[in-house]
């Protein structure tokens, strides 16, 4: 793939796997969109990295996880006169806890941020990248879409269905000259734990430039989804020998700790 002076558009990208997709495109010579809800961090990060590497970086403060959000940033990329080439869906967030007792205004954001405006970017960017017949998109699924996660039970069902829209398009759209992939990550250093609440959890996290490279490597060998690390990549496969009960069970047991910790 050719990065250079090509744009790509990064949701998310104030930080964690977001901010280090936006700063390794840049080295690639493309020029970037970044949305995210921080204004301030993201303005830095778009000066920084238009001086760093002489590319072009717009920050589009938007909040995602609010309805027709995704129209907002179409109405803006167009309003500039850009052309989305590459679109990285990283942006999301996730909630540890007894679902009866997590608001239901935050599982909705949730819903929204992960799923809906996923979406709805891909729809709204998909179609000019099939006509100029070349386009990426890498949409950030998780290590949890492949069983189901008690105390994080919707997170866990948007992820499944990050993974599950995104594969299908990719194997609708292998004629068009696009690359789609679904990037799975396990633990990855980032701001994700302290807005989850899941800071307890006991796991060893990614760096995110490991994250960042997998799904660079996945758009080269056009995969339609690549789960990072090689230990992630055997959790994966409990599901396929073990019993789905076991696995959740395992996966309830690890959970509920986090949970617990947090409330001592």
């Amino acid at each position: 793939m050719n990065y250079a002076n090509k744009t790509a558009l990064v949701t998310g990208a104030s930080s964690g796997i977001g901010e280090v997709f936006a700063k390794e495109l840049a080295k690639k010579g493309c020029n970037l969109i970044l949305v995210a809800r921080s204004e301030k961090p993201l303005n830095e990060i778009a000066k920084k990295l238009q001086k760093e590497y002489s590319i072009k970086a717009v920050s589009l403060p938007v909040d995602l996880s609010a309805g027709n959000a995704a129209e907002i940033v179409q109405q803006k990329v167009e309003s500039l006169g850009l052309e989305v080439n590459i679109l990285i869906n990283n942006a999301g967030f996730g909630t540890l806890g007894i679902f009866n007792e997590i608001p239901a205004a935050r599982l909705n954001q949730e819903i929204q941020l992960n799923i809906t405006s996923l979406t709805e970017l891909t729809h709204k960017f998909i179609g000019s990248m099939i006509k100029r017949n070349e386009g990426v998109i890498i949409n950030v699924s998780s290590m949890t879409a492949f069983q189901p996660v008690p105390y994080m039970a919707a997170y866990g069902a948007t992820k499944a269905y990050v993974l599950s829209f995104t594969e299908a398009l990719w194997a609708e759209y292998r004629d068009s000259g696009l690359r789609i992939v679904a990037l799975c990550p396990g633990e990855t250093k980032s701001s994700f734990h302290a807005v989850s609440g899941s800071a307890n959890l006991k796991s060893k996290r990614m760096e995110p430039i490991d994250v960042v490279n997998a799904a660079f490597r996945a758009v080269e060998k056009d995969r339609g989804y690549i789960i990072a690390g090689k230990n992630n990549y055997l959790m994966a496969q409990l599901p396929r020998f073990l019993p789905r009960s076991v696995v959740v069970k395992f996966a309830r047991r690890l959970f509920q700790s986090a949970l617990t910790s947090n409330k001592r």
